[in-house]
């Protein structure tokens, strides 16, 4: 394990990097730290104290807030945006494409956009052009195929509105 500052416009950064992670980028805010068997790639932008667990891929075009947690063995794929203290569960899966072939020459990427405070659990996958909301709950094993609103609680395959929940995340 290491410690690896950066500098930049004169300010020294404290990011913890395992020595097994491969990181590119050097966008990544002060208290941040990146375990075993990531790889971020260059044009990503990390948020100060973010949290991303062993076994993790961030694509070029991804933002990471502050405060985020991604747990072990999800990819973060361009077009995702992860704003301020969401946690993203284990082995989340993110698309990024409706109409996906291989080589395909006209591939339009579709973004995702995680709002503030939302939590997604373990083995959910979001699909493309989706919205999750602020402090929104998504349970562990969904399919994500539409929008969530703010504070709403959705699980099922595909999901389905449960109710709501309030900063917490407890049933409201």
């Amino acid at each position: 394990m290491v410690v690896k500052r950066y500098f930049s416009r004169k300010i020294i950064m404290k990011i913890f990097i395992h020595d097994s992670a491969i990181v590119e980028t050097t966008d990544i805010g002060d208290d941040s730290r990146i375990w075993a068997f990531v790889h971020i790639l260059k044009g990503a932008k990390i948020g100060k104290n973010a949290n991303i667990c062993d076994h993790c891929f961030v694509e070029n075009e991804v933002v990471i807030g502050d405060d985020v947690t991604i747990k072990c063995g999800v990819y973060v794929w361009d077009g995702v945006t992860i704003e301020n203290n969401v946690f993203v569960g284990p082995s989340v899966v993110f698309t990024n494409d409706l109409l996906p072939r291989s080589k395909n020459k006209n591939y339009k990427k579709e973004n995702i956009l995680l709002k503030e405070g939302c939590s997604i659990g373990a083995n959910s996958t979001i699909l493309a052009g989706v919205t999750i909301g602020k402090y929104a709950m998504v349970g562990a094993g969904s399919v994500v195929t539409k929008d969530v609103a703010d504070f709403e609680l959705v699980y099922g395959n595909p999901t389905e509105h449960k109710g709501y929940v309030d900063k917490d995340g407890k049933k409201v």
